[in-house]
């Protein structure tokens, strides 16, 4: 049995607030105590899935007093490591944390990219994309690189078109073709497969749907390739922190041969490796 601590946003609230008085440069983060457990934030599925079998399988030899936090929302892990509650998180890809660096101050960094969880367009309504009907509504992710990413998930699938040259920052305003004349609903991403009996269907990140017993490799009715993708999701630290030696340890682990077998026994191509 798993003995992850659950916190949610609103029990980090009042930590996640004083980011806004106290952003400062990782500069002022001198003399990080290194000598106790690491505390990682992470999404519940896949992210501190793989963080468990890590630490019941590979931490204790290697020297690694591991804990894991898990958050179920997208901000909280990121303003969580920037004010120090936590030493590192595993959630994101580079062109969310690009995104949330700019618009909330932060100074979150990579270290090591793990795997892809590859986005997929579902619905309770509908066996293929052709059943869709005109106007039919679809749900999207409301965060702008995640509402980009599913938009262009339809256009690399011929659902829709948008404007050429669009990139991360791509909305509903940016479609030239939409002939199918698509209705668009914007959720918080956690919410999308919550929505599949609301909507036509849904675009829904991989740790969601895999925690809403999806299965993307299987159940999606399109899905993002994994060649050349840009969205795979790594380990992250606050700036400054990227040599802490339990950094380093866990950062090893995670791209071993051990968790990358895990990855592939356990996600059957829903979840893929990204070393």
């Amino acid at each position: 049995m798993r003995n992850t601590a659950k916190i949610t946003t609103a029990v980090l609230a009042a930590g996640a607030l004083t980011l806004g008085l106290t952003a400062c440069g990782a500069e002022d983060d001198k003399g990080s105590d290194t000598s106790g457990p690491l505390v990682v934030a992470a999404s519940p599925v896949p992210h501190a899935e793989i963080l468990d079998f890590v630490k019941d399988n590979l931490a204790k030899d290697a020297g690694l007093d591991l804990e894991v936090k898990e958050f179920t929302d997208y901000v909280t892990p990121d303003t969580a490591t920037e004010d120090g509650s936590v030493d590192a998180n595993y959630f994101q890809n580079q062109p969310y944390l690009d995104d949330f660096n700019k618009k909330k101050g932060t100074h979150i960094v990579p270290v090591v990219t793990v795997h892809l969880e590859p986005l997929g367009l579902y619905s309770n309504k509908a066996e293929k994309v052709g059943d869709l009907k005109s106007g039919a509504t679809i749900a999207v992710p409301n965060d702008t690189v995640n509402e980009a990413r599913a938009l262009k998930l339809l256009d690399a699938n011929g659902i829709i078109t948008l404007k050429e040259g669009v990139g991360n920052e791509a909305t509903p305003a940016d479609i030239v073709k939409n002939p199918k004349k698509l209705e668009f609903k914007e959720l918080e991403a956690a919410q999308t497969p919550r929505s599949l009996d609301d909507v036509d269907a849904a675009v829904i990140n991989g740790n969601y749907a895999i925690e809403s017993d999806l299965k993307p490799a299987e159940d999606a009715l399109v899905l993002e390739s994994a060649t050349d993708n840009p969205y795979g999701n790594f380990l992250a630290v606050k700036e400054g922190n990227e040599n802490d030696p339990r950094v380093k340890k866990l950062a090893k682990l995670l791209t071993s041969d051990e968790v990358k077998k895990f990855i592939e026994d356990t996600y059957a191509g829903s979840v893929v490796a990204s070393f």
